[in-house]
């Protein structure tokens, strides 16, 4: 069994933490983890055979082990963007000798790992996605606005944390680079509450234990801000129209009927464009792939590509 790891030079003084589990001669796959900013933990490994894969697992830019670390303030973001990424996930597939990876991954992973594979379809093998997301502008504005209808009371905490008017996502990215500690910590603190209310389905759900890392937070906050302020730099509409090119490339989306963080009109509309593409609805599933109908639909799909 392969267990390495190691740290990627990809340039702009940026270095990405990587590692590879499972085969050797295994199926090659990669997981582009959500966020942006979250990190990919060793609990994404839970959903492959480790006998039939070669699971790669790296942290994007500025995130996880990867440094610099967007927790810092004076760490420069401008040279973290979707076509960075991109780059990068190229660059790691060149430097462990992959021809051609599955892509597995959720929520914006999903916004990156189809907008890798419409630029490099022929580098991709399968794409196994949940909780799926493409940032468009009308999807920013329904998670930051839209679904306060179903949690008024904690988007109205929300809302009042960026008083001034304008889009909340921008006003929290300004918030966030605010030269004051103070302001940056507070502003950190309430978009993480506010994310850590709408991917909840049920209010008996205990918090997400990351958030109450300080660090994680501000790193966190930091980055989902400055992807979603400019919807990821994409053109809207853009991985809609561009799933056509991946034409009979095999893919599965999965996602929940009760998703309030990403309706799942996104999805529907995908899978009508992606002729390679099956859509899995799951019921009364919400956002996270952890959850179990969430997580049997994907180790299925993922161990049939296995054969």
């Amino acid at each position: 069994m392969i267990n390495e790891s190691g740290m990627l030079d990809v340039g702009d003084g940026n270095h990405v933490h990587w590692e590879v589990h499972g085969a050797p001669g295994g199926k090659p796959a990669v997981v582009v983890h959500g966020g942006p900013g979250s990190g990919a933990g060793p609990g994404w490994l839970r959903f492959f055979d480790l006998e039939k894969y070669r699971v790669v697992l790296f942290d994007q830019r500025g995130c996880g082990r990867s440094t610099p670390d967007a927790a810092d303030h004076d760490t420069d973001l401008s040279v973290n963007t979707t076509h960075h990424l991109i780059a990068d996930m190229e660059l790691l597939r060149e430097h462990l000798g992959i021809d051609r990876w599955m892509l597995f991954g959720g929520s914006w992973g999903t916004t990156l790992g189809l907008a890798y594979a419409i630029r490099h379809p022929d580098r991709v093998s399968e794409i196994v996605m949940s909780g799926v997301a493409t940032t468009t502008r009308w999807e920013v504005e329904w998670i930051t606005e839209g679904v306060g209808h179903y949690f008024p009371r904690e988007w109205e905490r929300f809302r009042d944390g960026a008083p001034g008017g304008g889009r909340l996502v921008d006003a929290y990215a300004r918030l966030l680079a605010d030269p004051d500690p103070a302001v940056r910590e507070k502003a950190a603190r309430d978009w993480c509450d506010w994310e850590d209310s709408h991917v909840r389905v049920r209010a008996d759900q205990e918090p997400d234990p990351r958030y109450a890392d300080p660090r994680f937070r501000m790193r966190f906050a930091r980055l989902v801000t400055r992807y979603w302020s400019n919807h990821a730099w994409l053109e809207d509409g853009e991985i809609l129209a561009g799933v056509e090119k991946l034409g009979d490339v095999p893919g599965v989306l999965v996602h929940g009927r009760i998703d309030l963080s990403s309706p799942l009109r996104t999805a529907w509309e995908l899978s009508r464009a992606w002729p390679g593409c099956e859509l899995v609805i799951v019921e009364e599933a919400g956002h996270s792939g952890g959850q179990p109908g969430m997580r049997d639909a994907l180790k299925a799909a993922v161990e049939r590509f296995a054969r």
